[in-house]
């Protein structure tokens, strides 16, 4: 199945980046339109040395590493750890965004994340997108548990984008989770699973067969 019309709902800058990155540049490799929302740029995160907004820069830069276009990002400016309080303006926010364009498929997060932001997004995403194909990504280190339903194959050039755009993120430099020897061997498992030299992998949450 072909996708031309790709939307990624990420609650916090570089979620999308983390969860689906080789995908997403292999997305527009393709020729797919991929548009990417971030819900929180988690200000009251940000070291106290750096600038507050600073994750709106990085997250231009990172998802310019892919190749989106700036005018397909979206930052909303939800307050993080707190989206939850404000569910039902995500929703309408989800349910215009919908209309604004015909998606023919939703990246988000797992809906077994047990950040309570993932949670918000994943949730309030299937109500609003009930009727597209969503798969959930995983972001391991906040996934009780993770359905590999689904694998994207990659190549290796795929991979090196998805980790230049998370360099981009020089506010989180420093976790595990954006070293390159985890990406990289993250990959490399997804596609052992597969037999291919590198794959990202998502729950099949919704698939929809025109």
């Amino acid at each position: 199945m072909n996708f031309s019309n790709v939307l990624v709902l990420a609650p916090h800058t570089d979620d999308g980046e983390l969860g689906a990155g080789g995908f997403i540049s292999k997305l527009i490799e393709q020729g797919a339109k991929v548009t990417y929302v971030a819900f929180s740029t988690a200000e009251e995160s940000v070291p106290d040395h750096l600038p507050r907004d600073i994750l709106k820069t990085e997250v231009r830069s990172a998802t310019g590493k892919l190749g989106m276009s700036e005018n397909n990002l979206v930052i909303l400016n939800y307050q993080v750890r707190k989206l939850n309080y404000a569910r039902q303006e995500i929703l309408e926010d989800l349910v215009r965004i919908r209309k604004s364009s015909n998606f023919d498929l939703v990246l988000m997060p797992s809906l077994k994340d047990i950040h309570q932001d993932h949670t918000t997004i994943a949730q309030e995403g299937l109500r609003a997108f009930k009727g597209t194909t969503i798969l959930g990504y995983e972001l391991i280190w906040n996934n009780l548990s993770f359905d590999t339903t689904s694998f994207i194959k990659l190549e290796s050039r795929h991979i090196e984008a998805k980790y230049s755009a998370l360099q981009c993120y020089t506010s989180q430099s420093g976790r595990d989770y954006m070293s390159r020897d985890f990406i990289f061997a993250l990959a490399k498992t997804r596609g052992v699973q597969i037999g291919a030299e590198y794959a990202e992998s998502f729950e099949v949450v919704r698939w929809v067969i025109n």
